[in-house]
């Protein structure tokens, strides 16, 4: 297939170069979570009380086979921040633990950690990870000089939101494990966007979101637990799993994925959107999409005569990129101007006081899109 802007539903208008954000679901993903919606409508006992059980079971066992773990680790969530609510507050933090991250994660997680640690007297230390960065061997060194024998957790993404940066997930959880510490990863903007194995990755704890970079409807998410800590995490929201009249298997999925009435719809769209990219060679649709984000990352710093936050290559980066702005630069204003003036969709922010613009790739996106967003950054800026 060569045109998959029609596949999707968004907007001719606009320029759409922030996949990122909330992702974008193609048609055929997206009618079958409006059949999942019917079929509840239909009938909502047959379908709550009768199928859901198994519909959720079958979902969870197609995600786990894309995921590389077995079903009864991951349970879905409706996005990571709740996800990560749960796993967090299940830690059971004392006065004088530290929880070890960067200053690259996503906004609602830190505050997230932040509010937790008000309440416990833990500390969460956001180490900074100054750029440009090398490779990820020296980042891990970076990383683990935080570490101190106070540290009782490390948390940090896979895919950095702010910054766009593929981190080393699968050798810092190894430096972890034997160091006896607690790694949780912060997943939302790897699957669909780089391969994921859980079981490689070794992480104890990883969330990532279906609805971003796999495409399924918003709302889609999971969480992965190792078995020795599954019984640690207490339920979010108590409902019937809790003390459940017929035990499942799984007491993970028991206390976690029944939280009362709710449309599971999204959830059980996931099958279709993983078999929907494995019909239409996603492999190769992400690689033309790291090609836009290799150009990007070249232009965009060539145009602005700044040194980049990585080096320009598969080690540090997927579909998106996030790059430097001149420092005098307004984010919120530009990112009003190109949508306004030029109908450009992409986020343009301040990350610990440095302005960025950061540049998501999907199977809609052309070198066309790059090229008007070049053309406009240099009416804009320069």
């Amino acid at each position: 297939m060569d045109n998959f802007k029609d596949e999707f539903l968004i907007d001719e208008g606009v320029i759409f170069l922030n996949h990122g954000s909330f992702g974008a679901c193609p048609r055929p993903v997206f009618q079958t979570y409006q059949a999942w919606q019917s079929r509840l409508e239909e009938q909502p006992v047959e379908f709550l009380g009768r199928q859901a059980t198994k519909l959720m079971s079958d979902a969870r066992e197609k995600l786990a086979a894309y995921l590389n773990t077995v079903p009864d680790n991951i349970v879905y969530f409706p996005n990571p921040t709740t996800a990560i609510n749960m796993v967090a507050r299940s830690l059971d933090l004392q006065e004088g633990d530290e929880i070890l991250t960067t200053n690259h994660e996503y906004g609602a997680m830190d505050r997230t950690w932040r509010f937790l640690c008000s309440k416990s007297g833990a500390e969460y230390l956001q180490l900074p990870i100054p750029f440009p960065m090398s490779n990820h061997a020296d980042f891990v060194e970076t990383f683990w000089e935080g570490v101190t024998p106070q540290t009782r957790v490390v948390f940090f993404s896979h895919i950095t939101s702010p910054t766009a940066l593929i981190f080393p997930a699968q050798e810092i959880c190894r430096r972890a494990r034997e160091a006896g510490i607690i790694s949780i990863v912060d997943g939302a903007h790897a699957p669909g966007q780089i391969p994921v194995d859980l079981t490689a990755i070794g992480a104890d704890i990883y969330t990532g979101a279906c609805h971003k970079w796999l495409c399924a409807p918003k709302g889609s998410a999971f969480l992965y637990a190792n078995p020795k800590l599954q019984p640690l995490l207490e339920p979010l929201v108590v409902s019937w799993g809790y003390e459940a009249e017929e035990p499942g298997p799984s007491q993970f999925i028991d206390y976690h994925e029944w939280q009362g009435t709710r449309d599971l719809a999204a959830f059980l769209s996931v099958p279709t959107a993983i078999q929907y990219q494995e019909e239409n060679n996603w492999k190769e649709i992400r690689q033309r999409c790291y090609l836009l984000a290799h150009n990007a990352h070249r232009d965009i710093s060539d145009l602005a005569s700044l040194e980049p936050l990585s080096p320009n290559n598969h080690e540090w980066l997927g579909q998106m990129v996030a790059l430097r702005l001149p420092q005098a630069t307004d984010p919120d204003r530009l990112k009003e101007r190109l949508y306004g003036e030029y109908r450009i969709e992409v986020p343009a922010l301040l990350w610990n006081d440095t302005p960025l613009i950061r540049i998501s790739f999907q199977a809609y996106n052309t070198q066309e899109d790059l090229d008007t967003l070049l053309n406009a950054l240099q009416e804009l800026l320069y």
